[in-house]
C-alpha cells in the first residue's frame, strides 16, 4: 500500500501498488483527512450517510472524493455504486446503475464506467481485479463476512459471471482493525473453528497483567484448584490474515495478494473506526472500477 504524503486538511487517498500498476484500473482507499464534514472533527471526509453527519456534507465530501480520483472528467464521468451492508456473504453483479437500493456486501462488474464501492470503520475492504478479462470486485469483509467466506465466494462468483481464473486476480486488502486491536469474544473464536482448519493460527491470547497480583500472589488464593484465581484471557483476531487466507484457498496466487499494515484503530488521526470512537465516526470508502473508454 503506497501513499504520499499529504498535510491533514488535504484529501488524502491510499492506493494498491499492484494495482496502480494497471492504466485501465481506478481504485483507491479513502482516509478521513481533506473533507467538510464537524461532527468528526475538523476537516472530516465522512463518506457515509450516518445519523450523526447531514446529507448535504456527505454528498459534497462524495463530490469532492470522486473529483481527486479524477473520474469527474466530462464525457469520462464514473457512476458511484454502494450498497446497504449488513455483514453477508452476498454479492451482486452490476452492469448499470441499479433501479433499486442494493443490499449486501459485495459488488462485481466487467462494465466499464461504473465505481463499485463499500463503506468501513474497521471492517475490511477488499478489492479483486482480473486482469486476464478486466473484471473487478469489491467486498466488505468484517468478522462476520469472514466466517462466511464473503471474499472467497467473491473469487466464485467472478470465475461464474466473467470466466475469471484466480490465478489472473490480484487482490488487495485494504487499512482495518489489525491484530493488535480487534479484541473479541470466545464466541467468535468458535466460529471460525467450525469453519476453518487453520483457524487456531488466526488468533493471539494475552493474559490481563496485574501488579498488585504479581507483588501479593497470596491475597488471591482460593479455595479451588489450583489455588488461585486466574487472570482473564483477552483475544485478537488477525482479520487480514483470515481473508489473506480465504484468497490463497481459492487459487489466488500469494505475490497477487497486497495488504495493508494500518490500523484504523490505532490511527483514529487517519481513519474513522467504530471500534476505538465507540460508534460516533464516520465511514471510510474502497472503490474500484473500470475507467470509461
Amino acid at each position: 500500500m503506497v501513499t504520499k504524503p499529504a498535510p491533514k486538511t488535504k484529501l488524502q487517498l491510499l492506493h494498491s501498488a499492484k494495482l496502480a500498476q494497471l492504466p485501465w484500473l481506478v481504485h483507491a482507499f479513502s482516509t478521513r483527512r481533506g473533507g467538510i464534514s464537524r461532527v468528526y472533527g475538523g476537516n472530516a471526509l465522512n463518506l457515509g450517510f450516518t445519523r450523526h453527519d447531514t446529507r448535504a456534507a456527505v454528498e459534497r465530501n462524495r463530490a469532492l472524493f470522486l473529483k481527486e480520483l479524477g473520474v469527474m472528467k466530462r464525457r469520462k464521468t464514473c457512476t458511484l455504486i454502494t450498497l446497504r451492508q449488513f455483514h453477508s456473504d452476498l454479492s451482486h453483479r452490476v452492469d448499470s446503475f441499479p433501479e433499486h437500493p442494493l443490499v449486501g456486501d459485495g459488488l462485481i462488474t466487467n462494465t466499464p464506467g461504473l465505481l463499485l464501492a463499500v463503506q468501513t470503520a474497521d471492517c475490511l475492504p477488499v478489492i479483486l481485479v482480473d486482469k486476464k478479462n478486466r473484471a473487478v470486485g469489491i467486498f466488505h469483509a468484517g468478522w462476520r463476512g469472514a466466517v462466511k467466506r464473503i471474499v472467497e465466494k467473491g473469487v466464485g462468483e467472478m470465475h461464474r459471471h466473467f470466466g475469471t481464473h484466480p490465478r489472473n486476480i490480484t487482490a488487495s486488502i485494504g487499512p482495518g482493525v489489525q491484530g493488535c486491536c480487534y479484541e473479541v469474544s470466545e464466541e467468535v473464536r468458535q466460529k471460525f473453528h467450525s469453519q476453518f482448519a487453520y483457524a487456531a493460527g488466526l488468533f493471539r491470547e494475552v493474559k490481563e497483567s496485574d501488579p498488585v497480583r504479581e507483588k501479593y500472589p497470596l491475597l488471591f488464593l482460593t479455595a479451588r484448584a489450583p489455588g488461585h484465581s486466574e487472570l482473564p484471557v483477552k483475544l485478537f483476531l488477525d482479520l487480514v490474515e483470515a481473508n489473506r487466507r480465504q484468497l490463497l484457498d481459492a487459487g489466488v496466487p500469494a505475490k497477487n495478494i497486497d495488504a495493508s499494515s494500518l490500523c484504523t484503530a490505532c490511527r483514529t488521526d487517519l481513519f474513522f473506526s467504530h471500534r476505538t470512537e465507540k460508534g460516533v465516526t464516520g465511514r471510510l470508502m474502497g472503490v474500484v472500477g473500470i475507467r470509461p473508454r
